[in-house]
């Protein structure tokens, strides 16, 4: 804080002393003036100031330097973006603001676009929150973003963290990021976690306690690593939040943990959802569907998405429609467990395309066949799967052949169409066989072309020659595969 100038020696030791209280003012001033001028010999006429005048009325008052100090407080928020009548509001609300020296409050001002915030944002963030510039805990606050955290904190969050959080709930905050460290989250992935929470609730309302019970907790279920993959974990309240989702979910997997940690570590976010909203979805596949507890963990499982699913707009005319198809609930369960997609894929943009697709190439609609072949394309693309379906055409495949060899390999629709065109290439050109063969072993496109078809082709070929079906040579397993071409070997040795 600025202080008072101290008066020269001379007059503090003068002969001269204030007129006591019982002088009249007017007297008081006319004999001081008089006195004053008297020791400094100047003339005494009207008009005429004297410079010790000046000097007494600065050892009277003995305050600061208001005129100066006044001056200075505003140029400084002029800088800012502030006019005087905001400036003066801001003082009124906080008037710790006046009890700080100016070379604090520039400072301030200079930490604070240290870590990036400045500009409009800096007079918006005073102009809204004045103690950014007064409360004496926020310098060890940007101290350990700017140093401990090499500054990358997103300025908006920081923003949003002095304009909706007290400052005295700043304190520990480094403990609590430290704990955090400790805990297992990797340095370089702080600065993530911090940008993607709410750093009010997560740490600064949270005490340093409960941070440390919330990841000793989850340390159960993949600890940091759901954290890191979902930050906005740490806004939850342990007890009426947190606890509750995840033992729900654990008593539907039957007490599973492991269970449990593969659902929560495909979709983290299947944490921010109610208690109430997971167990209507729940409660809804046990009616409609028919399901038990056990087999609908297991779709969850493979689909953790079903809970974003509407109910009403999805999950029921999706099960609806296989019902139709004359699905019971045990053939539901194991399309939905294969074809999970088909819940939550969009109807008007997708699946009503793959329909126009499957009924086109001669799929009776509403039967087991049309439900097996509409999961079998819930993986590719509309386009894709056209492609697929011209491919074979320009092959001289007719619609009935494209649905025999669906039929018999319902994959066959969701395969790359350029691998499928390598292979069959490969089938006529270096195989020397003939297309029809594929009518008989669909499945032969499903083979990996270098690893399978051409290895198992080249071996046979050395022993047995080009006679040789297509079917045996590739569905035998490696270990079969490999027993057969010992025995083979030998049989030719010694037939030499």
């Amino acid at each position: 804080m600025l202080t008072s100038p101290r008066p020269p020696a001379f007059f503090l030791h003068s002969q001269y002393s204030l007129p006591s209280a019982s002088v009249p003012h007017s007297a008081a001033i006319s004999s001081l003036k008089s006195s004053l001028l008297l020791n400094s010999g100047l003339p005494s006429r009207i008009g005429l100031r004297a410079p010790l005048l000046h000097v007494q009325c600065r050892c009277v008052n003995s305050s600061p330097n208001v005129e100066f100090e006044s001056g200075a407080f505003h140029v400084l928020f002029q800088e800012l973006g502030l006019n005087e009548k905001e400036t003066e509001s801001l003082v009124t609300r906080d008037p710790g603001l006046r009890r700080k020296s100016i070379r604090s409050l520039r400072a301030r001002v200079a930490s604070l676009k240290s870590v990036g915030i400045s500009g409009l944002e800096l007079c918006h963030l005073v102009a809204k929150c004045p103690s950014v510039l007064a409360a004496d805990e926020i310098d060890p606050f940007i101290l350990f973003v700017r140093d401990n955290l090499d500054g990358k904190v997103d300025p908006a969050q920081l923003k949003r963290l002095f304009m909706s959080t007290e400052p005295r709930f700043l304190v520990r905050f480094d403990e609590k990021v430290n704990l955090l460290i400790d805990g297992g989250i990797p340095r370089e992935k702080i600065v993530h976690v911090l940008n993607n929470v709410n750093l009010t609730k997560a740490l600064c309302f949270k005490p340093f306690e409960e941070i440390e019970r919330l990841v000793h907790f989850l340390s159960r279920y993949g600890g940091v690593e759901l954290i890191v993959r979902h930050p906005p974990i740490l806004n939850f309240d342990m007890d009426g939040q947190l606890i509750p989702r995840v033992e729900f979910l654990l008593e539907l997997s039957g007490g599973d943990e492991d269970a449990t940690w593969a659902v929560l570590r495909k979709l983290p976010t299947f944490l921010k959802y109610r208690v109430e909203h997971v167990e209507s979805h729940v409660e809804f596949l046990r009616s409609f569907a028919g399901l038990d507890d056990q087999e609908i963990f297991r779709i969850i499982l493979v689909f953790p998405n079903i809970v974003s699913a509407s109910r009403e707009r999805k999950l029921r005319p999706r099960i609806r429609f296989l019902k139709e198809c004359g699905l019971d609930s045990c053939e539901i369960f194991k399309f939905l467990t294969k074809a999970p997609l088909f819940l939550g894929l969009s109807f008007e943009g997708n699946i009503v395309y793959k329909l126009g697709f499957l009924v086109k190439i001669g799929h009776k609609y509403r039967t087991k066949e049309f439900a097996v072949a509409i999961g079998a394309v819930t993986r590719t693309s509309c386009e894709n799967m056209q492609k697929v379906i011209e491919l074979f055409l320009s092959y001289g495949f007719s619609c009935e052949d494209v649905l025999l060899m669906s039929k018999k390999h319902p994959q066959i629709l969701q395969y790359n169409p350029d691998s499928l065109e390598e292979k069959v290439e490969y089938l006529v050109g270096e195989m020397g066989r003939d297309l029809e063969e594929l009518l008989d072993f669909p499945a032969f496109l499903g083979y990996k072309l270098d690893s399978r078809i051409k290895h198992r082709y080249e071996v046979k070929k050395k022993i047995i020659g080009e006679g040789m079906s297509i079917n045996k040579l590739l569905s035998v397993s490696s270990e079969r595969f490999g027993k057969k071409k010992l025995k083979e070997l030998v049989h030719e040795a010694q037939k030499l």
